[in-house]
């Protein structure tokens, strides 16, 4: 039965993939305003697993970090990759593509949640306070153009993901 970590973290996953579908329910064009709520909403999720959730599972393993922190570390850094150019059918398919491989490391049994939840024990409540007290992230402007993808692509190849096998390939 997840607990209060996994049920906060996984609803916010399910409205995060809602303000994406909003963003994209029309084909021809991206909900710019669904977008913005998604990156930032996204942004700031991460930010709630890097600065407070595996901090506080290492503090709890006696200053040693999760197994999985570092792959997810990874992957939170090339989904922020995803993040900084505008969004395109491509970036948002690979996006797509990469929530649905790193999404199930969380939540699935076995996975960082209920890692957490076992490890806080009768400190679940203190830890969910401070995820709900977690702040907004300020979203830059996105930024455009061969470079930013190409760094995109290198970021995605560093948290071990096939780059060849997502739609942001092609040289732009």
């Amino acid at each position: 039965m997840p607990g209060s970590i996994h049920r906060l973290l996984a609803d916010d996953h399910r409205r995060l993939d809602a303000l994406l579908d909003r963003a994209t329910a029309d084909p021809a064009r991206v909900d710019r305003e669904a977008y913005a709520a998604f990156r930032a909403g996204l942004l700031k999720h991460i930010g709630m697993e890097e600065k407070i959730l595996l901090p506080a599972a290492q503090r709890l393993r006696s200053g040693e970090p999760l197994p999985i922190a570092a792959a997810l570390r990874l992957q939170h850094g090339a989904i922020a990759s995803l993040l900084v150019p505008t969004p395109t059918p491509d970036v948002i398919a690979t996006l797509r593509i990469v929530l649905g491989m790193h999404n199930p490391l969380e939540e699935d049994p076995g996975g960082l949640y209920e890692a957490c939840e076992k490890l806080a024990g009768n400190e679940v409540a203190a830890l969910v306070a401070e995820l709900r007290a977690a702040p907004e992230v300020p979203a830059a402007p996105h930024v455009d153009g061969p470079k930013v993808l190409a760094a995109a692509r290198r970021t995605l190849a560093r948290a071990g993901l096939d780059v060849t096998a997502l739609p942001l390939t092609r040289q732009e």
